[in-house]
């Protein structure tokens, strides 16, 4: 009789094992003819070689599920497990159309047009520009991409970063010590992670440096290998800053520049650098570059509303100018 031991690992034992061990139940009775004990973070299994080894395959994607959707129901125990051969048990998997599970096995997808146009982007290039105005899901949807990518393996770390620009008040004024003063500049991006991952598998992350949240100005120096890296608000990067961070892109990196080009907190001396590389790069290949518009905002109606009427005051005030201007 054949013996292996099956470690489990990146997931709970207690979501996987289900309320008084009802999933694992489940499992031993796919599977009469192997003895099947779990201890903990361990599952020893003992039979037929051939049997035990489909098991096994099975059983590590179940785990796999697990990790997507944060956790597994009873169907997912039959899909997995009586799948007819691998082909159906990734279709059975696989969702197109969700880029992760989020806590509680929330599907997040991309909703819009261009949301969609990022993701296919993101897929094929190396290198993504999505600009565009407030609530249109840019952060969101590059956060969702970044997470899919750590739990597929594809790269082996996360890094996020932005700008520490000050809008209309001063870090010097803020309690505590850096790390606090910078925290705020970042929440957006904690607040996209703690809807993608597990509190507790998040601060793990956190801990061993797999995800990375940092201002813009710690990447100077660096290279970036085998990472998702992401830069919000870019046009609160000053020419340097943004030309700084394009070239920190290392071996098998996945770069993602989301931006809004209406709202720059620089001092009015600085220009930002994102206009700037939006001209420079247009026709670089390897480069795309998505612009979401009033359609995208997944927000409150009202930001749609808010968004245009800015737009129209804003086409007022240059006409008064001009007729200004011309009067003089």
């Amino acid at each position: 009789m054949a013996e292996q031991i099956l470690q489990i690992e990146n997931v709970d034992p207690k979501d996987l094992y289900g309320p008084n061990d009802k999933y694992l139940d489940k499992v031993k009775a796919l599977f009469p003819k192997l003895k099947i004990i779990a201890r903990g973070d361990f599952i020893k299994v003992m039979g037929d070689e051939e049997e035990m080894e489909y098991f096994i395959n099975r059983f590590e994607m179940l785990i796999v599920q697990l990790e997507r959707k944060g956790k597994i129901e009873e169907r997912d125990i039959e899909d997995v497990m009586k799948a007819n051969s691998d082909l159906e048990l990734q279709q059975k998997m696989s969702e197109s159309d969700v880029l992760v599970f989020g806590r509680g096995g929330m599907p997040i997808r991309a909703i819009t047009v261009n949301q969609k146009r990022m993701v296919t982007a993101s897929e094929h290039k190396d290198l993504v520009f999505a600009i565009g105005p407030a609530g249109t899901g840019k952060t969101y949807t590059a956060v969702a991409l970044a997470v899919r990518a750590l739990k597929a393996k594809q790269v082996r770390r996360i890094i996020l970063t932005r700008p520490a620009v000050e809008a209309d008040e001063h870090l010097g004024f803020l309690p505590g010590d850096l790390k606090d003063k910078l925290d705020p500049y970042l929440q957006p991006l904690y607040d996209a992670l703690r809807d993608m991952l597990p509190s507790a598998k998040l601060e793990g992350f956190m801990e061993d440096h797999t995800i990375e949240i940092a201002p813009l100005a710690f990447m100077r120096g660096r290279t970036l290998d085998h990472a998702f890296v992401i830069l919000d608000e870019a046009q609160n990067a000053t020419r340097s800053q943004l030309k700084m961070f394009l070239t920190r892109m290392g071996r098998s990196a996945k770069f993602i520049v989301t931006g809004d080009i209406t709202q720059i907190d620089l001092p009015p001396h600085v220009p930002s650098g994102l206009p700037q590389a939006m001209e420079v790069l247009r026709d670089v290949k390897g480069i795309e570059f998505i612009m979401l518009d009033d359609k995208d905002v997944v927000r409150h109606k009202l930001v749609t509303d808010i968004i245009n009427a800015y737009k129209k005051h804003i086409i007022i005030e240059e006409n008064n100018d001009n007729v200004i201007a011309s009067e003089t």
